[in-house]
């Protein structure tokens, strides 16, 4: 018996567009496409598509898709992601709605050809999909809640969540398959959700560094190979918490917390580089601790390398990072309304920055840090706000 008579009639794929995206079902018309993007490095990176991915396994993925259609319990809900290209309209992703634990809950899954990325083309198939999920339902009833998952990393996918109104719930270790070792150790994956009636609209800032050049020194992103710049350092433990400090051998993770910080809305990370060979020194930040930065208030930090120290540098950085916080939202900065920072009374020179930077002590918070002798040493507490900078 063919698989025609032995399968049931699948129920027709609601077409969805918003005029510029259209979510239909596949067709063997898109198996070339599916190959090509099943093929492609970052799709091989992050998920687990067969390697070697061939026409054969493209052909049989239209006819799942079709086939899951046709469950009318529990089958996935694929659709096909259709935009103009080239003039005419094409196939450029997928997207799909698998079911949860219960009818009303449900998984989205998503991939872009490479070809189609970096034009908000999935942003807007999730909010298509999502929308007719939580309108119509998918397995009898309104979808309530729509669950997303990535490994960690994945930082094209958790921009699409980030977009799409998508509230983050944070990192569970070793809860996805390693694409690349599917037998080997699970990888921590991100969590996030999205509830009916939710704008789907970001719900936070997403931060990145702007480029900033200064007085010998230029404020950029960080890079991973920035790793090979960073000098030991000899600073007393209470200076700075243990995590913060910048140090080869915790660099990944390090830069892993500040760029989630960073997508969060909670932080500006830059790296201070020379400016003449673009070599890391250092880091300033502007952060809030917990929420996400919203005009009021954040505070300044900064550390740097041994060797760059005694010449300014800092102090530069400090300057260029503070007045992009106090410049307006309308002329490109955050638009902050106060800045404060706190530093150990007996780091002279991190005082001094703050000092350099317009900063205004107010007050002195004792025995606060502990020191290796069973003593406490005192904190100093600063505060900026515009109009209010020490010349």
């Amino acid at each position: 018996m063919s698989s025609t008579h032995s399968c049931p009639t699948p129920q027709p794929v609601p077409v969805l567009t918003d005029g510029v995206v259209t979510l239909r079902g596949h067709s063997m018309g898109d198996v070339d496409a599916i190959q090509e993007q099943c093929r492609d490095p970052e799709m091989l990176r992050w998920t687990t598509v067969p390697r070697g991915y061939t026409r054969q396994d493209a052909s049989d993925f239209v006819q799942h898709t079709r086939d899951e259609w046709a469950s009318t319990d529990a089958g996935n809900r694929y659709w096909a992601i259709e935009a103009v290209g080239g003039g005419r309209p094409r196939f450029v992703g997928t997207i799909d709605l698998r079911l949860g634990e219960s009818a009303s809950t449900a998984f989205v899954g998503y991939g872009l050809h490479p070809a189609a990325r970096g034009r908000g083309l999935m942003t807007r198939a999730v909010r298509l999909a999502a929308g007719h999920a939580f309108d119509h339902g998918l397995w009898g009833t309104p979808v309530r809640r729509i669950h997303w998952r990535a490994i960690v990393g994945n930082w094209s996918s958790r921009r699409v969540a980030w977009a799409t109104g998508f509230t983050a719930h944070g990192t569970l270790p070793e809860t996805l398959v390693n694409p690349a070792n599917r037998g080997g150790p699970a990888l921590d994956a991100w969590h996030a959700s999205l509830a009916t009636g939710v704008e789907m609209v970001p719900g936070a800032p997403w931060f990145e560094p702007a480029h900033l050049q200064g007085n010998g020194v230029r404020l950029r992103p960080f890079r991973e190979e920035d790793r090979d710049a960073i000098e030991e350092r000899g600073d007393p433990d209470h200076w700075m918490p243990g995590w913060s400090v910048l140090r080869r051998e915790s660099f990944d993770a390090w830069l892993l917390r500040r760029r989630t910080f960073m997508a969060e809305g909670q932080s500006i990370e830059w790296c201070v580089a020379d400016s003449a060979t673009d070599r890391a020194l250092g880091t300033v930040t502007v952060l809030t601790r917990g929420v996400p930065m919203t005009g009021d208030t954040a505070e300044l930090g900064y550390q740097l390398n041994p060797s760059a120290r005694g010449r300014g540098v800092m102090r530069e950085a400090a300057r260029l990072a503070v007045d992009f916080a106090l410049r307006p939202a309308a002329e490109g900065g955050l638009g902050l309304r106060r800045l404060v920072a706190e530093a150990a009374a007996d780091n002279a020179a991190s005082n001094r920055v703050l000092e350099s930077a317009g900063f205004m002590l107010f007050g002195r918070e004792h025995a606060v840090d502990a020191l290796p002798d069973g003593s406490y040493a005192d904190a100093l507490h600063w505060e900026l706000l515009p109009g209010h900078r020490q010349a």
